[in-house]
């Protein structure tokens, strides 16, 4: 009789209710269970667990694991009812789910000890996080990256959930309008890339939102193959008439060596940056006719072949161990583990865009990414459509720059005698600033020295920028227009720093030799002629002074084209601050205190915001890329010059528009408090105080900044502390190195002094 017990008790098990897949996912994260631990608990494998939470096709436990799933639901459910909907009142749970435990005796139960174990757990709630600083759960993560369920062959990583998913109103207005390809096209549902890895002998594909694919290709051809045809991967266009970005796979070393390449280049490799052609790799590649770009098969590959119609099949590889990830933009994330390096990339990938290679690359693609430079014409009387020029974009055809603008070497400048040395009226030289001063007696008496630096401020400079287009035309004594971008060879040495008109009718006498000149990247103040650009010279007009150009390179066909790129990398950086607990409408005071150990709050973050900012200024300095090796002589035409995108002057422009901005704030700021600037570098400026923070001498009044002077505050453009030392140890640097003008502010952040000799 009691075996016929069992068995009826097994029948009513193998029928144990379970509310949906959703209300499964929502108990499981509510208590900060991960997957890894439901599915250890039931002695299961982590995909299936995933399978029974799935919102599109989940499946349903059988036996005993349904019984004890439904136990450990039922458990948890009593801790976390569902919340009741704004609009109308909490519905009962449904007759087949309840949140009440069941009496004994009316359901069989199946004794599990580590299913116990878990009960146990339940009875204490996790601790809520503090509210002030919130770290980043992976549960935000997966709803910033909502994937969709994909094939069979699908599973779940391992990841870490959190059960705080609080966000400041901040963090709403800084997050991205298109967070991932998958919310609005199915054709890339698993997300913009995957990092292809070898777990249990298998190949496996970490996704983003902690999704995994089992990866059936037992070669780089037919990997290629796969993730075209199989594994949605990839990511929408960012504008009209762009490309879809191609899905980008990253190869660990496991991987590598399962399909036969090497973990690491030789120094010969290294140097080429790619395999040799002879590689076995290359030639499976060309046997499958898949071709490679004239990178080859290095750090960043690119795998494609020919277009047609509107088909694109390309397939980006990108290698760690190849040192594709560079530590200075990257840091450590070339080191993480598969699931969390696929989580760094795929924030950067949905908020920028998919890398194109280093950050310098992504930046310039990005910037052709919004602007492409082609799009489909109105139909012909034939009904046709024809590839035309997108309004707005730089074109499909290089344009020379003006001679003032090319650097030295380009074949503009062939005709030059050989060791010919351009100087400031032969050539436009705008560049970040170097500047540093000896500290006077006054400011010795102080306590200590403090860094300020500006947030993303070349990415300030470019927002709202003018910039040209097209060519240049040549203008011999023009009249200077502010609004026409350009070059201008016009005389500024008659500006003087000790009188200056710092608002409408309103002048300010300041000393001047304790302030750099605005007109050079060294604070010389110019002796003669030299090249601006049009808003260094335009700041002279601003400052109260006549100018009388000589002559000017100016583009009549112009336009924003760098603020669609700003605002993208602007709403990336934004976001990911508030994700580490940092938002825009903070309180100077809350945000210094949120800036304190802000990198080991989440250090994946960290990373994505380093590599935002690379982006900038990696993209901006693409823009005039010089001569990389490949037997280039002076005066030849190097591989960057084919570009549309290689233009010297947007470059220009953006430098000295952030180095104005900056000399302004430190002019008003002179201006109002008599505090002047001991050294400067690019986006930092050293002040030497008696407090420690820079709220102990930036000139706030109930809360508010000075109109036009610096402010503390996440934005682009706005101010954070760099960082403070004493005034002594400031002195004792300069005096050990025998350098009076050593530049402080290179090395304020953490005090360390390096490489003196050849930092300067």
């Amino acid at each position: 009789m009691s075996e016929l017990f069992d068995a009826v008790d097994a029948l009513v098990a193998s029928r144990s209710p379970l509310p949906p897949a959703e209300e499964r996912k929502r108990l499981r994260t509510a208590h900060g269970l991960t997957l890894d631990e439901v599915a250890g608990a039931l002695q299961v494998r982590r995909a299936t667990v995933s399978a029974w939470e799935s919102t599109k096709k989940p499946t349903e436990p059988r036996g005993p694991e349904r019984e004890a799933y439904a136990r450990l639901l039922r458990q948890l459910a009593a801790l976390y009812p569902a919340p009741a909907t704004p609009e109308e009142p909490a519905a009962p749970a449904p007759a087949t789910f309840t949140g009440e435990p069941v009496p004994a005796g009316e359901m069989p139960t199946v004794p599990d000890a580590a299913i116990d174990e878990m009960a146990k757990s339940i009875t204490k709630p996790a601790p809520a996080p503090a509210p002030d600083l919130p770290p980043v759960p992976d549960d935000a993560i997966d709803q910033t990256f909502p994937v969709q369920p994909a094939a069979s062959s699908r599973r779940p990583a391992s990841t870490t959930r959190s059960t705080s998913t609080s966000r400041r109103p901040g963090a709403r207005k800084a997050a991205p309008a298109r967070t991932l390809a998958g919310e609005s096209d199915p054709r890339f549902e698993n997300g913009p890339l995957a990092v292809v890895d070898v777990e249990d002998g298998k190949m496996v594909a970490y996704c983003t939102g902690g999704l995994v694919l089992d990866v059936p290709a037992k070669s780089i051809p037919a990997l290629v193959d796969w993730t075209l045809r199989e594994a949605k991967l990839g990511q929408p266009k960012l504008s009209g008439p762009g490309k879809d970005a191609d899905p980008l796979l990253v190869l660990t070393e496991a991987a590598l060596e399962r399909y036969g390449l090497p973990t690491t280049l030789t120094e010969d490799e290294r140097l080429a940056g790619r395999l040799p052609e002879g590689h076995k790799v290359i030639k499976q590649l060309a046997r499958a006719e898949w071709k490679l770009t004239k990178r080859g098969l290095g750090p960043w590959a690119r795998i494609y072949r020919p277009t047609t119609g509107s088909e694109r099949a390309c397939v980006q590889l990108c290698i760690p161990s190849w040192h594709a990830l560079d530590t200075r933009h990257w840091g450590e994330a070339g080191q993480l583990p598969p699931p969390e390096l696929a989580r760094v990339l795929g924030v950067y990938a949905s908020r920028v865009m998919t890398p194109r290679g280093s950050t310098a690359v992504t930046g310039l693609e990005l910037m052709t990414a919004l602007h492409p430079a082609t799009r489909a014409s109105e139909p012909d009387a034939d009904g046709k459509r024809h590839s035309e020029h997108n309004p707005g974009s730089l074109g499909k055809d290089p344009v020379d720059p003006a001679p003032c603008e090319a650097p030295d070497g380009h074949p503009l400048l062939a005709d030059l005698p050989r060791f010919h040395v351009r100087g400031p009226a032969e050539k436009l030289f705008e560049e970040a600033y170097d500047w540093a001063r000896p500290l006077t007696d006054d400011e010795c008496m102080r306590r200590n020295l403090v860094g300020i630096d500006v947030n993303m401020a070349f990415a300030a400079g470019a927002n709202g920028l003018n910039v040209g287009l097209g060519a240049p035309t040549h203008l011999k004594a023009p009249v200077f227009d502010p609004k026409l971008p350009g070059s201008w060879l016009v005389d500024l040495s008659h500006v003087d720093l000790s009188r200056v008109k710092v608002a409408k009718d309103k002048w300010a006498d300041l000393d001047a030799d304790l302030l750099p000149s605005p007109f050079t990247p060294k604070g010389e103040r110019p002796e003669g002629p030299a090249w601006y650009a049009t808003p260094t010279v335009a700041y002279a007009v601003e400052l109260g002074y006549d100018v009388t150009p000589v002559e000017a390179y100016v583009r009549y066909d112009n336009g924003r084209y760098l603020d669609a790129w700003y605002n993208r990398l602007r709403d990336a950086f934004l976001a990911t601050m508030a994700d580490l607990g940092m938002h825009a409408d903070m309180p100077p005071a809350d945000l210094l205190a949120a800036m304190d150990g802000w990198r080991g709050r989440d250090p994946q973050l960290a990373i994505v915001v380093d590599a935002v900012k690379a982006t900038v200024k990696g993209g901006l300095g693409k823009l005039r890329e010089r001569p990389r090796g490949e037997g280039w002589r002076p005066g030849q035409p190097w591989r960057a010059l084919s570009r549309p995108t290689w233009r010297p002057d947007i470059r220009a422009a953006v430098i000295s528009r952030t180095r104005i901005n900056f000399h302004r704030k430190m002019l008003k700021h002179a201006a109002f408090t008599g505090q002047y600037p001991v050294a400067i570098l690019s986006d930092c400026v050293v002040y030497a105080v008696d407090g420690d923070s820079p709220l102990d001498f930036l000139p706030y009044r109930d809360g508010k900044p000075l109109p036009g002077g610096f402010k503390l505050g996440i934005n682009p453009g706005l101010l954070k502390h760099e960082g403070t030392q004493t005034v002594l140890w400031g002195e004792g640097v300069r005096e050990q190195f025998k350098a009076p003008e050593l530049n402080l502010a290179r090395y304020i952040k953490d005090g360390t002094v390096t490489d003196v000799d050849n930092g300067e």
